[in-house]
């Protein structure tokens, strides 16, 4: 198989299910960053994360896939694969409440950066925010699963809480952003 076609030369590409649209559609802006994101995720785990968020990490990778087949199938169709569904925003959730029993409670916004394996999870969760946005805009016009935004939603609390657990493992203190007056 090729990995050029040539029928996006115009501008367009192919949905699952035959249809046609514009690269600059809003489902093909939803599924392109939930791919960013996804690629994101990749990066965050190369920074060498412990096991038990790698899974966690490795398994939200699937989601975005996931969550991108749903997105980029053909209003109707069946792409065939299974939806998410709130089983899968509960491991999340309990992922965000054991990590965060071992955390500082905030009183104010931080800074993102830190130690880099922390900052990669700063970056893969703005990504992730953005997703969630752009299929919430989308929802506004087409039907789509809410479940999309509630697990985007839980996966961003659990990037933010991710990056704040890989700075205290590094032993880098959570910068308090103080704004100028």
């Amino acid at each position: 198989m090729r990995i050029y076609t040539k029928t996006g030369d115009d501008g367009s590409t192919g949905l699952f299910g035959g249809t046609r649209v514009s690269k600059a559609s809003e489902r093909v802006e939803a599924y392109g960053t939930v791919d960013e994101l996804n690629a994101a995720l990749g990066w965050a785990r190369a920074a060498g994360q412990p096991p038990e968020i790698d899974r966690v990490l490795e398994r939200a990778q699937e989601g975005c896939f996931r969550v991108g087949a749903f997105l980029a199938t053909a209003p109707g169709k069946d792409p065939g694969i299974a939806p998410l569904t709130e089983a899968d925003v509960t491991p999340l959730e309990q992922a965000i409440d054991s990590l965060e029993a071992g955390l500082a409670s905030l009183k104010t916004f931080i800074l993102p950066g830190g130690a880099e394996t922390a900052a990669r999870l700063h970056i893969a969760r703005t990504v992730c925010r953005r997703a969630e946005r752009l299929i919430v805009g989308l929802a506004a016009r087409e039907t789509l699963d809410p479940v999309f935004v509630r697990w985007l939603n839980r996966l961003g609390d659990l990037l933010f809480v991710q990056a704040r657990a890989a700075n205290a493992a590094a032993g880098c203190a959570d910068v308090p952003w103080v704004p100028q007056r």
